[in-house]
C-alpha cells in the first residue's frame, strides 16, 4: 500500500511538471478540443443532469464546458464535501456566479444556502474529475478519496467519464482495492473506452 501511494505521488507530480511545460495557448486549444469531443459525444449529448465538477489544479479546465451545460439548458449538478466526513454530496447549481462558495479544499462548491440537493438516482452521467488515467480506466485523483467512496454510490447506468489530457493517460496506474474505475476517458486526441 505504502508503495502505491508512492508512485501515485510520484505521477501527480509529474503531471504537474508536465502540465506545468505547457504554454496557456496549447493549454487552452487541447482543453477546447476536449469540450468539442465531449459536446459530441452521445452520452453526454443525451444526458438532462450531468455531475460535472470545478476543476483544481492539474484538472482538465471546466470552465467553459459549465457555461455551455447552461446555454444548452442542461441541469448541472456539482460536489460540496463534507471534509469532516470525508463525503461529498451533488447540488443543483443554476448559477456560477451567484451559486458557489469557497469549499473545504480550496475549490468553489455549491452554497447550500441556494442550491437543492440531487439524488443519485437523477444523474444521467458524471464527470469525473481526476490526476492521471490510463486505458483501463484506472484513475489516480488528488488522493483524499471523496470520488473513490462516490462512484460506487452512483446507479449502475450512470456512466463514469473523465476528461484528460493526453499527457495525463500513463501505460498503468497503481490501483489499490479501494480505488474506483471510470467508464470512459474523453482526451483532446479520442475517446478510450475501459477495456
Amino acid at each position: 500500500m505504502e508503495e502505491a501511494q508512492e508512485k501515485k505521488l510520484e505521477i501527480r507530480n509529474e503531471v504537474s511538471r508536465i502540465l506545468g511545460s505547457l504554454t496557456k495557448d496549447t493549454l487552452a486549444a487541447r482543453t477546447s478540443e476536449i469540450e468539442d469531443r465531449l459536446f459530441d459525444f452521445a452520452n453526454f449529448l443525451e444526458a438532462k443532469i450531468a455531475l460535472l465538477y470545478v476543476s483544481a489544479e492539474r484538472e482538465v479546465a471546466t470552465g467553459a464546458i459549465l457555461q455551455r451545460c447552461f446555454e444548452a439548458k442542461k441541469i448541472v449538478v456539482l460536489p460540496a464535501f463534507k471534509k469532516d466526513k470525508k463525503e461529498m454530496r451533488v447540488m443543483k447549481v443554476d448559477r456560477i456566479d451567484t451559486d458557489l462558495k469557497p469549499g473545504p479544499r480550496g475549490v468553489p462548491e455549491p452554497d447550500p444556502n441556494r442550491c437543492k440537493i440531487v439524488p443519485l438516482e437523477c444523474i444521467d452521467i458524471a464527470i469525473i474529475p481526476g490526476v492521471a488515467f490510463d486505458e483501463k480506466g484506472g484513475r489516480v485523483g488528488s488522493g483524499l478519496g471523496y470520488y473513490d467512496r462516490f462512484m460506487p454510490l452512483l446507479p449502475i447506468t450512470t456512466r463514469k467519464v473523465a476528461l484528460s489530457l493526453e499527457c495525463q493517460i500513463f501505460p498503468q496506474l497503481p490501483m489499490e482495492s479501494h480505488d474506483k474505475h471510470v467508464d470512459i476517458i474523453i482526451t483532446e486526441k479520442r475517446i478510450i473506452y475501459k477495456i
